[in-house]
């Protein structure tokens, strides 16, 4: 009877010691909307699941969002689009390294009569202008997303600080923002990716793109050890590497829209 008691105990500690150790196979990731709502994700997660047994749990929300959230450590990894605000980041010392990944490009959107004249703009900057003196509506994220902050640069570059009745700040993600334009026969901004698998497009159009300040890059962070020992950095830097590896760059490339490559491998 002993023989067995301990026969059971010793299996109920292994199995405590299994699940145990699977629980802190996983780490939590802060990245963006774009990534999230685009399926790449869902693409290039098993991927990596498969090649380490790491599992990724994201939180996806808007750049801002996501630096204040590895900031006060908790996450163990990042993955933004906002080059200068990662650099910053950097430099404060809440991360330790950061990486290109991958790039794609910000688009403008709006009703397909086009109210504002944005097709014939030579320049992104022309084309918010064009949007502002008309008093078109427009719906802006509002969400200190890396969207959002590429779009207000782009109110600065066309000299304009945009205000009224026209211009809506929504505070959301990217989807409810093209969804709040579909619904309002507005302009909106857009990183390309979203818009490509976004559903519900109604009377939406791409009518601007191609303009160099619309380049949207992306990096992944290394969280610092120092500032939050307590995280999950051996299993974070193996995300990192695997992102910015052959691999991690091939599963990127080979994530498709309807034939259309969203997402474009830069590691250097």
């Amino acid at each position: 009877m002993k023989k067995t008691l301990n026969l059971i105990l010793a299996g109920v500690t292994t199995m405590g010691l299994a699940f145990s150790a699977y629980a802190q196979d996983y780490i939590t990731l802060a990245s963006t909307t774009s990534t999230e709502n685009s399926g790449l994700f869902d693409a290039i997660l098993p991927k990596f699941e498969d090649a380490t047994g790491i599992e990724v749990r994201v939180v996806a929300v808007g750049t801002g969002q996501a630096f204040e959230i590895a900031r006060r450590g908790d996450a163990d990894s990042l993955l933004v689009h906002d080059s200068l605000g990662e650099q910053r980041f950097v430099e404060n010392g809440y991360a330790s390294e950061r990486a290109d990944v991958m790039y794609n490009d910000f688009v403008a959107i709006g009703p397909a009569d086009d109210p504002a004249n944005i097709r014939d703009a030579q320049s992104a900057a022309e084309a918010f202008a064009a949007i502002a003196n008309a008093k078109a509506p427009f719906t802006s994220r509002g969400d200190d997303s890396g969207t959002n902050r590429a779009e207000l640069r782009l109110w600065e570059d066309a000299g304009v600080e945009p205000d009224g009745e026209w211009y809506r700040e929504l505070g959301s993600g990217m989807g409810p923002a093209l969804n709040t334009a579909a619904a309002m026969d507005a302009y909106v901004m857009s990183d390309r990716a979203t818009w490509v698998a976004f559903g519900n497009r109604q009377n939406l159009t791409l009518l601007f793109e191609g303009d160099e300040v619309l380049f949207n890059q992306y990096g992944s962070l290394l969280l610092s050890e120092e500032k939050h020992p307590h995280l999950k950095h051996d299993l974070a830097k193996q995300w990192h590497n695997w992102l910015i590896s052959g691999d991690g760059q091939q599963a990127i490339a080979d994530f498709k829209v309807d034939g259309q490559q969203l997402f474009f491998p830069n590691a250097k």
